[in-house]
C-alpha cells in the first residue's frame, strides 16, 4: 500500500557516457572554449542541455570516446538578450556537431576521468 502511495527513491540507472574527458586543468573547472550554437537541441536526457541557435556556450571540457574524442562536450550556458534569460548558467552536455567554436581560451589537453 505505501508502495503505491510514494514514488520510488531509487531513479533510472544511466549508463556512463566514456570514462574520460580533455580538459584545460586536472579539474576541469576552466573554461577552454567559447562556441556558438548553430541550431537548436532538445533533449530528455537530463545529462544534456537544450541549446538554441545563437546561444554562446562556455565550453570546459570535451568527453573522449574510445573511436575519437568529442562527441560531446560539457558547457555552461552563458547568453546574452531576453530572450534567452530562462536558460542563463544552465550545464551540461550537448553533442559537438551542433556548435561553431568561436574563440580557444586555453588548449584541452589534460586527460581527466568522468565521475559515476
Amino acid at each position: 500500500c505505501l508502495r503505491l502511495m510514494c514514488p520510488l527513491a531509487t531513479g533510472i540507472f544511466m549508463e556512463k557516457l566514456t570514462s574520460k574527458k580533455l580538459c584545460t586543468d586536472d579539474k576541469c573547472v576552466y573554461t577552454n572554449s567559447l562556441a556558438r550554437a548553430e541550431e537548436d537541441y532538445n533533449t530528455s536526457d537530463c545529462r544534456f542541455i537544450n541549446i538554441k541557435e545563437g546561444q554562446l556556450i562556455y565550453v570546459y571540457s570535451k568527453l573522449m570516446n574510445e573511436k575519437d574524442s568529442g562527441e560531446f562536450w560539457a558547457a555552461n550556458i552563458r547568453v546574452y538578450g531576453e530572450q534567452y534569460e530562462d536558460h542563463m548558467g544552465t550545464a551540461g552536455y550537448f553533442p559537438s556537431s551542433l556548435v561553431s567554436e568561436q574563440h580557444a581560451y586555453q588548449e584541452a589537453s589534460k586527460t581527466a576521468p568522468t565521475r559515476e
